[in-house]
């Protein structure tokens, strides 16, 4: 089972590498991968009190899945991003990579998500706001993207109270 000290933290060169396609083979994985996922998320909102979402690179998993949780945990496996809306949004974004650095960034303020669930199974979500910039902060770290690399300017960086 990972734990919180699994992750890894910016400048690791893993978290800059593109994820693979989950396949079919990987299936029996997946309930493995997801418990690791949500036990790490639960042991940073324990330490840190934030954490909505979690992607398998940040645990050194190079694999296209990410886990949210809102109230119950959900896999999204193999996510593709579409219908991104021209309207922007800035906000200050948080990572469990960075746990003590907030990143000033630019995001969509909608889009949709087509991804397979923990069934195998072809899924669309319409997301909005909070949950529009959650998706793109965990799909871009299956792209090896940072907040860091995602800032405004280079004034758009402080340290958490």
């Amino acid at each position: 089972m990972k734990k919180i000290e699994d992750i890894l933290l910016l400048g690791n060169p893993l978290l800059y590498e593109v994820s693979e396609p989950v396949l079919e083979s990987d299936i029996n994985l997946i309930p493995v991968w997801k418990a690791d996922l949500h036990n790490v998320m639960e042991e940073v909102r324990a330490k840190y009190h934030f954490g909505r979402g979690i992607a398998a690179p940040q645990l050194g998993i190079l694999k296209r899945v990410i886990c949210i949780n809102t109230g119950e945990p959900m896999l999204i496996i193999n996510p593709e991003l579409h219908d991104l809306s021209d309207e922007m949004m800035e906000l200050w974004d948080d990572c469990m990579c960075l746990p003590n650095l907030l990143v000033k960034v630019k995001r969509h303020r909608s889009l949709t998500l087509s991804y397979l669930n923990e069934s195998w199974e072809r899924c669309e979500w319409h997301v909005t706001d909070d949950l529009a910039e959650l998706v793109q902060h965990e799909y871009d770290h299956l792209n090896g993207v940072l907040c860091t690399m995602r800032a405004i300017d280079n004034k758009s960086y402080k340290w958490k109270p």
